[in-house]
């Protein structure tokens, strides 16, 4: 084969590896497991689909294909899937799962085959910052240019899963103002429903939650946490999915995984106590990201996904199903990160699209990134307070390697999505107008009591976690809510939610649908003077937190209720307004537009129609009427 006949598929070899010196060869015999990703048929229409099936003003908003659809219009053909099939088999590989939708070619084989397939040498060599050897081509792998393959996970494992949990040192003095069993002050269970969705009704009943791990998780521990938060938590199921062969047995110790999956459970099932499961999607440290991501892609009962690790490598397939997601009607909530400001450039310090710095998917167009604050709290979990950015260390003076606060700024690798060029001033804001911003929204990511470690919620001098591993998660379970809402209603799913916040934004219910932050910022010693947190958008914590059910009607386009002519009666009238079935209206008069009190006029009404109504007297006094939808 001449060198004009294949294509080089980069992104494989770690940007490091120039600078060692091999250890060795990677053992002929051993076993490699890989995941080779197969190109779609018509990405620049799935790009046009989930543009329209994303936006509120496009006639097909919500309109989702089915998986089989998906697939059928826009997933790779049969013919190109059996080309990589052939490809493999001939090349000494074993198929080990092909998927549904084709994205994903799942084999193994011995190194050797491996190498020969892909015409690379495998070498081991000493990791600069783990204590650790890995393995990696020492060149980008070459294929037929003919052959449809975009990109191979499992060359190298020099990239690993990170979970993104950060454990609070005592030093770092915070508001101790939530509810934990413990008597920490730490925020526990119902105190994130307090803040972020007071006195709603819905639990995320009939939804589910499914998260990304690299780790598993102990049960004792969850179910010590539903069992102690209460409000009926000790009913959801829990369930581990298992892939790439891990075993589920969870790590031990702070900086194990464990604490990240089972944090991210807790975190879901305190905002969404009524969930019918959780399903935990687990790879193990080895496990390699875009097989996760299939298999939540695959699962139809699961609309609300979270992610709190990082990862690095290349990201065709990995966008691919993310897409694929949106188009489908999943919402997906990735932790945008812990270090701070990102900052410019593709290869640099902590630049969001640097594979080495492992911050894949933090700058990902087609998810909504979630960044942290620190939420105060009215009483022990009473009700909000407050909120600023999340900054443990922070400044211009903070070095990298220390710097622990809600990750924020911009990519150099995707263009600005059309949803974020509404934002008023984003060059002012620090943002870029060419560019992808970063994040979208934030939750609380500070002072979170969690039970994890088979038992242990407390760890020497640590106290309480934090990071936005915390957040993701309640937004996965806040979206629960609202398809609990949308499915009552015999609605769609929410999906995509990205387009739908920002419109939110630009319109006149912003304040009472988000908790804007406007104090607090990421800075550090390589971005000494980004970001700072500001009125409505901002790179710290995006548009900012959930604000309760105003949010939660907004995103489920419930209409706000509006007067019809009322209809006169013998001694009385009768008040009709515009309504939807099954959700709950009350009257209330005053007789003075000046005052701020209103008195309700009889019980709440509960709509059977389009048309709802309440009859009222005759009076001699002067009334005002109004109709407010009850959360």
């Amino acid at each position: 084969m001449s060198g004009a006949e294949l294509k080089v598929l980069p992104g494989h070899v770690p940007a490091v590896i120039p600078s060692l010196t091999p250890k060795g060869r990677v053992a002929a015999t051993n076993q490699l497991r890989l995941a080779i990703g197969v190109p779609m048929r018509d990405r620049a229409g799935l790009d046009q689909f989930v543009a329209q099936v994303s936006d509120p003003a496009s006639p097909n908003f919500r309109h989702f294909l089915s998986r089989e659809e998906l697939t059928a219009r826009f997933g790779p053909t049969v013919e190109d899937y059996e080309a990589v099939k052939k490809f493999a088999v001939s090349n000494g590989l074993t198929i080990t799962v092909a998927h549904n939708n084709r994205l994903l070619l799942d084999v193994a084989g011995p190194a050797a085959a491996v190498e020969k397939a892909f015409q690379v040498t495998l070498r081991t060599y000493a990791h600069p910052t783990e204590a650790r050897d890995f393995f990696a081509p020492d060149s980008e792998p070459k294929v037929d240019a003919a052959l449809p393959v975009v990109d191979i996970l499992g060359l190298s494992d020099y990239y690993r899963p990170h979970p993104k949990v950060k454990k609070n040192k005592a030093a770092h003095v915070r508001p101790k103002n939530g509810s934990a069993p413990d008597g920490s002050g730490d925020l526990f269970g119902n105190d994130f429903r307090n803040a972020y969705v007071p006195g709603s009704t819905l639990t995320g009943a009939g939804q589910s939650v499914g998260l990304v791990e690299f780790d598993g998780y102990f049960p004792i521990d969850i179910f010590n946490y539903a069992n102690q938060s209460g409000n009926g938590r000790t009913n959801i199921v829990i369930q581990a999915v298992l892939l790439d062969g891990y075993n589920g047995t969870p790590s031990t110790g702070i900086n194990g995984g464990e604490g990240e999956t089972e944090l991210d459970i807790e975190m879901a099932m305190a905002i969404a106590p009524g969930l019918a499961k959780i399903v935990s999607f687990e790879a193990g440290e080895g496990g390699n990201q875009n097989d996760v991501l299939n298999a939540m892609l695959a699962d139809t009962n699961i609309l609300n996904l979270s992610c709190s690790w990082g990862w690095g490598g290349p990201t065709s397939s990995t966008d691919a199903i993310f897409e694929s997601m949106d188009a489908v009607g999943q919402s997906f909530f990735n932790a945008s990160g812990d270090d701070g400001a990102f900052t410019p450039g593709a290869n640099s310090e902590n630049g969001v699209d640097n594979p080495e710095a492992g911050n894949v998917p933090s700058s990902s167009p087609y998810i909504t990134q979630v960044g942290g604050t620190t939420l105060s709290m009215n009483g022990a979990g009473t009700s909000w307070a407050s909120e600023v950015v999340w900054a443990w260390d922070s400044g211009p003076s903070v070095s990298w390697q220390n710097a622990t606060s809600s990750a924020g700024g911009i990519s150099s690798y995707y263009a600005i999505p059309t949803w974020q060029t509404n934002v008023s001033n984003m060059a002012s804001r620090g943002g870029s107008t060419s560019f992808r911003n970063i994040p979208d929204v934030a939750a609380n990511a500070d002072n979170v009591y969690e039970i994890y470690d088979n038992g242990n919620s407390k760890n020497g001098a640590f106290d309480g976690n934090g990071g936005t591993s915390c957040a993701a998660p309640m937004w996965a379970g806040f979206m629960a809510l609202v398809n609990q809402q949308l499915a009552a209603q015999g609605g769609k799913a929410v999906g995509f939610i990205n387009p739908a916040i920002y419109n939110i934004a630009a319109g006149l219910n912003y304040a009472s649908c988000f908790h804007d932050v406007t104090s607090g910022n990421n800075t550090w010693v390589s971005s000494p003077d980004l970001f700072y947190a500001t009125v409505n958008y901002d790179l710290c914590t995006g548009l900012g937190t959930m604000n309760g059910t105003n949010l939660i009607n907004a995103l489920a386009m419930i209409p706000s209720p509006s007067f019809l002519p009322p209809v006169r009666g013998s001694g009385g009238f009768t008040l009709q307004w515009n309504a939807v079935a099954g959700y709950s209206y009350q009257i209330q008069y005053t007789s003075n537009l000046k005052s701020t009190n209103w008195t309700d006029l009889g019980s709440s009404i509960i709509a059977t129609n389009s048309v709802a109504s309440l009859s009222d007297s005759f009076t001699n006094a002067q009334r005002f009427y109004r109709v407010v939808l009850v959360p």
